[in-house]
């Protein structure tokens, strides 16, 4: 399994057997474009996108990637709906605590703590569904949680107990989820992670710019914590 950060909260996951982005924020990201990456180089083969919620950092190129892919594309039943009327034919939808089954990996709608919506051209606002997690069981690789955007909350202990995800894509950049430390009580305590890497920092000028206070928070702990760099890859 190749893991590569796209910046933000966007990822590319590759395996034998399919081709994902998760929240592919790419064309407005500015640590996608600050390290120099292209679209066409990452979104090369892509076969399935995965949305955690519908806010337009996530949803992102979604879109115009789908309809040049032909990717299918799995969101909660309203985004997945709101996402028809652009023009998105290969849709999945499900909701909180459904499964979706793909070839050669699973997808699960865990919790989140957030909102999930966008305003139109028009100033129109659109409710687009729960926010939520991302637990993701492929055939014989390491199983990822992408928490989407999240506060703490105690539940993580059940869907830790439910799935025991082995990679925790974890936001810790505060002002629009949990900053670096709660994120770090957040995986110490409810979580038995392998591998963490965080996410939803430094894009905005809002948010905190670096990982180190999840790093500070994550001394101690059993999991091995990679800050990669925006395009940089990870191989488990």
């Amino acid at each position: 399994m190749k893991i590569t950060w796209l910046g933000h909260a966007a990822f590319r996951i590759e395996t034998a057997k399919a081709k994902i982005l998760i929240d592919p924020f790419l064309t407005h990201n500015a640590s996608f474009a600050g390290a120099g990456l292209d679209i066409k180089d990452v979104t090369d083969g892509i076969t399935h996108i995965l949305l955690t919620h519908g806010h337009g950092d996530h949803v992102g190129d979604t879109v115009a990637i789908a309809k040049e892919k032909g990717a299918v594309v799995l969101a909660n039943a309203d985004l997945a709906s709101w996402l028809g009327t652009k023009g998105v034919e290969k849709l999945e939808m499900g909701n909180t605590g459904g499964t979706v089954s793909f070839d050669g990996f699973t997808a699960t709608f865990t919790q989140a703590l957030h909102s999930s919506g966008q305003v139109d051209e028009m100033g129109v606002a659109h409710s687009l569904g729960s926010a939520n997690g991302l637990m993701i069981h492929f055939e014989d690789e390491m199983s990822v949680l992408h928490m989407g955007d999240t506060d703490i909350f105690t539940d993580m202990g059940l869907i830790n107990e439910l799935h025991q995800p082995d990679i925790g894509i974890v936001p810790i950049g505060d002002r629009f989820t949990m900053g670096g430390a709660v994120a770090a009580l957040a995986c110490q305590r409810f979580f038995d992670f392998k591998h963490t890497i965080p996410c939803h920092y430094g894009t905005f000028p809002i948010i905190d710019q670096t990982p180190d206070k999840f790093v500070k928070g994550m001394e101690g702990s059993r999991s091995r914590v990679e800050t990669p760099q925006p395009g940089g890859s990870l191989s488990y």
